[in-house]
C-alpha cells in the first residue's frame, strides 16, 4: 500500500478506511462484521482509519478504538471529528436515531465548535476509542456555523497540535471552496472534502487542490462514487446522487463515462477511486465497509492498473479536465 506524507510529515495510506458502517448507517453491523473488515484492511495494508463521533453516536468510534487496540499504535493513524457534542437523552433513549443510524437515541447531537465544545469533544473521544492519542482532527461539516468553526475552532485545533495532543488539524466538508479558504486563513494541515474531487465533480480542481498543493496541505478525497452512481459499472434504477434520486443528464453522463472506461477495460467504480489519487495534493481516498468482503472489494479496486490512455480520451472528450497530472501522480508514487 503507497504512503503519501503532508507538510509535517504524517503518512497517510493511499487508500484509507471509513467506518460509518461500523456505526450501523441505514442498517446494522455486527460486531464480527467490522472486526473482519478492520482485519482485512491492515492485511491489505491500509494504515489510515476514519471516524467521528456523529456515526452511531458514538459507535463507530468504541468499535473501531477496541479493533485497533491490539495493533501496533505507530503504525496507523486514525482521525476522528469534532462540533457535534453528544448529550445523553433518557428521554429519547427508546427510540431510534433520526439520522441514518440504526442505534437507540440515548444521546443526541449538539452543534459546538467553541474552544470548551471541541476539547470536551477530543476528551471523549479519547475515552471511547479508549487509544491513548488521535493522530488527525477535523472540523465535522462546519457550513452552519463557519464564523466560529474558522476562528476559534481550527483556533484550538491548531493549539492542540502545538501541545502534542494531535499532529495534524484541518476540517471536513461536501464543498471544496469553504475549504480553500480556510487554507487561505489558517495553518491547516490536511483537509477532507468529499463528492467534490470525483469523475463526476471536479469543483475541487479550480479552488481548494491547487491551493493546498502551493501550501503542502494534505487532500483527503472521500464520497467519490457521489452517494452511489459512480459505485457500480453502469447506473442502477433509482441510483442517487449526492443523497438524493440522480438527475438524467448526470445519468446519460455516467453513462458516457463508463462507455469509455469499458473500451479501455476498466470498470466504472475503479476508475472512480483511481482519479482523485492523479492528483499530486489527494493524499488518501477514503472509502466506507462494513466488512471484509467490501474492504477486499476496494483494495482491489485500489490495485487495478488504468491505462493512460483512458484518462487522455476522458479529458479529450471533456468528461473530465484537460490535465497533465496522471504523470505528477506516477513521478510521486
Amino acid at each position: 500500500m503507497r504512503v503519501r506524507a503532508m507538510l509535517r510529515g504524517l503518512p497517510v495510506t493511499e487508500l484509507g478506511l471509513g467506518t460509518a458502517q461500523f456505526g450501523n448507517l441505514y442498517r446494522e453491523t455486527t460486531d464480527e462484521q467490522a472486526m473482519s473488515a478492520v482485519e482485512t484492511a491492515w492485511g491489505a495494508g491500509i494504515r489510515y482509519f476514519d471516524t467521528a463521533p456523529h456515526y452511531g453516536l458514538g459507535l463507530a468510534e468504541r468499535r473501531l478504538g477496541a479493533l485497533l487496540a491490539k495493533r501496533p499504535r505507530d503504525e496507523f493513524v486514525i482521525s476522528t471529528k469534532v462540533g457535534r457534542i453528544l448529550e445523553p437523552s433518557l428521554q429519547s433513549a427508546n427510540q431510534m436515531d433520526d439520522q441514518g443510524f440504526l442505534v437507540p437515541a440515548a444521546a443526541t447531537r449538539r452543534w459546538d465548535f467553541s474552544r470548551d465544545g471541541i476539547l470536551r469533544s477530543v476528551e471523549e473521544s479519547l475515552a471511547r476509542t479508549g487509544l491513548d492519542r488521535l493522530d488527525i482532527l477535523y472540523l465535522h461539516d462546519p457550513d452552519d456555523f463557519w464564523e466560529q468553526a474558522s476562528t476559534e475552532g481550527i483556533n484550538t485545533l491548531i493549539e492542540l497540535r502545538e501541545q502534542g495532543v494531535v499532529k495534524a488539524v484541518g476540517a471536513g466538508m461536501n464543498y471544496s471552496a469553504p475549504l480553500a479558504d480556510l487554507i487561505r486563513k489558517a495553518d491547516v494541515d490536511i483537509v477532507m472534502v468529499a463528492g467534490r474531487m470525483t469523475l463526476l465533480e471536479h469543483d475541487a480542481l479550480d479552488d481548494l487542490l491547487p491551493l493546498a498543493q502551493e501550501r503542502k496541505v494534505g487532500v483527503v478525497a472521500a464520497g467519490v462514487y457521489n452517494s452511489g452512481l459512480l459505485s457500480k459499472d453502469r447506473p442502477s434504477v433509482g441510483a442517487k446522487f449526492n443523497y438524493v434520486d440522480a438527475p438524467e443528464n448526470l445519468v446519460n453522463r455516467t453513462n458516457s463515462l463508463a462507455d469509455i472506461c469499458e473500451r479501455h477495460g476498466v470498470r466504472l467504480p475503479v476508475a472512480a477511486v483511481a482519479f482523485p489519487l492523479l492528483h499530486p495534493a489527494v493524499t488518501s481516498v477514503v472509502l466506507g465497509a462494513r466488512d471484509a468482503a467490501q474492504v477486499s472489494g476496494n483494495v482491489e479496486r485500489y490495485d487495478t492498473q488504468i491505462p493512460t490512455e483512458l484518462w487522455a480520451e476522458l479529458s479529450d472528450t471533456g468528461l473530465i479536465p484537460q490535465m497533465t497530472i496522471p504523470r505528477a501522480s506516477t513521478e510521486q508514487n
